[in-house]
């Protein structure tokens, strides 16, 4: 089944009660048994829902995983996986990563005796210096946020194999349109679907999909021992989502390369990171590993200026100036105070995280509409 196609029927099944062609809302909370322990797989929905079910095979089909997982957000999804390490070991992580995936690693989880290596990745042969015998964990995000930095995920993966360690890639930004990970060689994907394959900016969600099922068992362990799950209300969200993440994503696509060509172009403008470009540093593992290069872009002013980079996203008028990403409408944001605060302006400034940043999410309007926006708030 080619993937157009499985984002609307993969891992679905009509619903044997009436043949329900999308999966029935089931809002409850517990379900009745025949005996003690007599049930027909449901028995209660921390541990299991058959919307939430739905959801969780359609993640599966998607990434080409064998299992799937569904959480209450993204960031309850990275700090599953972070539950299968243990006081002592290590995780090497990227250093441009999203601000609330580093205060999870270093305010949360350094505390309980975990260190992290923060390492540039673009060549992956940074990492090798960090790993030891108390390295367990590579976490990866490409395109990275906000730098739109790439990582070459299968020469990550030679690592991670070479030292028997996991391999875990957050692929909220590509979305498996354009990128599937663990036919790369991962073993872990997760997803804010919050973003992209929820699609709507209506709902807050995050998922792990899996190949292995001893990992997946572990993982599917701490899902319901730790009880982060979303709700089958937003499990349906996510799914009515998915059927349409191809079609949007051709437009996120189109509509982000015509913005960042118009954005070089702007005598106001010093950088535009957008890894269609053939300057972009790893266009090349890009253009190998990625079947588009996605509506996610990021930008400088020139001269490092915060108040003319804070001026012109209070003058958008079609772009929203908001947290979050990858829904239908376009979205811009200042990193440095909004959605990378949390990380010291120092450690933000060493990636490229400038006070003259803007990340723009392209959503899908009259591309007209977007270039005019910007030309009238850029000036």
């Amino acid at each position: 089944m080619k993937f157009n196609t499985k984002t609307i029927h993969g891992g679905q099944e009509r619903d044997p009660a009436y043949g329900s062609v999308m999966p029935p809302i089931y809002q409850t909370t517990t379900y009745a048994q025949t005996t003690p322990g007599g049930h027909k797989g449901y028995e209660y929905s921390r541990s299991h829902n058959p919307t939430r079910t739905a959801l969780e095979n359609a993640f599966a089909s998607l990434e080409n995983g064998n299992f799937g997982l569904a959480f209450g957000s993204g960031l309850a999804a990275i700090d599953a996986v972070l539950k299968l390490l243990k006081p002592g070991d290590e995780v090497i992580s990227t250093s441009d990563l999203y601000g609330g995936s580093y205060r999870l690693f270093t305010s949360i989880y350094a505390k309980f005796g975990i260190k992290f290596h923060f390492v540039s990745m673009q060549n992956s042969e940074n990492m090798e210096t960090y790993i030891n015998e108390n390295t367990k964990l590579i976490w990866v995000e490409t395109p990275t946020n906000p730098m739109m930095n790439i990582i070459d995920i299968k020469a990550c993966s030679s690592i991670a194999k070479k030292h028997n360690l996991l391999l875990a890639v957050d692929n909220t930004f590509a979305t498996p349109y354009l990128q599937q990970p663990l036919d790369l060689g991962a073993d872990i994907v997760m997803h804010s679907a919050t973003k992209y394959l929820g699609g709507h900016s209506d709902v807050v969600m995050g998922g792990l999909i899996v190949k292995d099922k001893d990992l997946a068992d572990k993982l599917y362990f701490i899902q319901n021992a730790s009880g982060a799950i979303c709700g089958p209300q937003d499990s349906f969200l996510v799914l009515r989502g998915i059927k349409t993440l191809h079609v949007r994503m051709q437009r996120h696509c189109e509509n982000g390369k015509a913005v960042a060509v118009y954005l070089t172009s702007h005598p106001k403008i010093e950088n535009v990171y957008w890894p269609g470009f053939e300057n972009h540093p790893n266009h090349q593992v890009a253009k190998a590993q990625m079947t588009d290069f996605g509506g996610m872009i990021s930008f400088t002013t020139k001269g490092n200026n915060f108040k003319e980079a804070i001026k012109i996203v209070e003058k958008l008028k079609v772009f929203t100036l908001a947290e979050s990403l990858g829904g239908v409408e376009s979205l811009a944001g200042h990193p440095a105070s909004m959605t990378h605060a949390s990380i010291p302006k120092e450690e933000r400034e060493k990636t490229g995280v400038l006070d003259s940043l803007i990340r723009l999410s392209v959503g899908i309007e009259d591309i007209d509409d977007l270039i005019a926006d910007l030309k009238q708030a850029i000036g």
